[in-house]
């Protein structure tokens, strides 16, 4: 008997010894004709395979893509698409440039920094400026309580939305009251515990 471990390194595993013994095969038959047909024919077993990913854009190259691998690019057929080249199988994709710049508060992240410059940028007059801070101001100590253990007061956020909008955003703390530390906090552990509960039911 022939053990998987005295045999050789499967290149794609997902698809099975059986069908990596069918790509071999296929690559030794002579004739050309009868090579198509099996190469044909291993495709439609790897996708009976996944039969959940038919549905899928370029499912069907993948395919292609995957035999020529297995075969180590040996398998002399006409693909009826564009395959991957040999010299790019082991390529590395290029780098996403992310931008890389300084966040004053990391616990409010860039995203609402930018939203709270752009606010700033309103004209008091502007409709709907009163409901942006407020939902903005509400969100900032959503995120505090997030990731910080201590509580937070609204003074606390008032000042730092200034801080983030160099001055442009001043919140009169008469008028304007944000939710209580405890709601939020109360709020958010009430939906952990519906997401832990649905994920034990998941796993049932």
């Amino acid at each position: 008997m022939n053990y998987n471990t005295q045999q050789q390194t499967l290149v794609l595993p997902e698809y099975g010894r059986n069908i990596q013994n069918m790509v071999d095969y296929a690559v030794n038959i002579k004739d050309r004709k009868e090579r198509q047909r099996c190469a044909e024919s291993i495709i439609n077993i790897m996708g009976n395979l996944f039969p959940y990913l038919r549905d899928v854009n370029d499912f069907r190259h993948k395919l292609w893509d995957h035999l020529a691998i297995m075969s180590d690019f040996k398998l002399d057929i006409d693909y009826p698409c564009e395959i991957m080249k040999k010299e790019n199988l082991h390529t590395r994709p290029d780098k996403i440039p992310y931008k890389i710049g300084y966040i004053k508060y990391r616990y409010y992240g860039r995203t609402l920094e930018k939203m709270i410059q752009k606010l700033g940028e309103f004209s008091e007059e502007e409709q709907g400026k009163e409901v942006l801070t407020s939902l903005l101001a509400n969100h900032m100590k959503k995120s505090f309580l997030t990731w910080n253990k201590e509580m937070v007061n609204d003074e606390k956020i008032f000042k730092d939305m200034d801080e983030l909008s160099q001055g442009k955003i001043k919140i009169d703390q008469d008028f304007l009251k944000l939710r209580e530390s405890k709601d939020i906090l109360q709020r958010r552990n009430k939906n952990n515990n519906n997401n832990n509960n649905d994920k034990r039911r998941t796993n049932r």
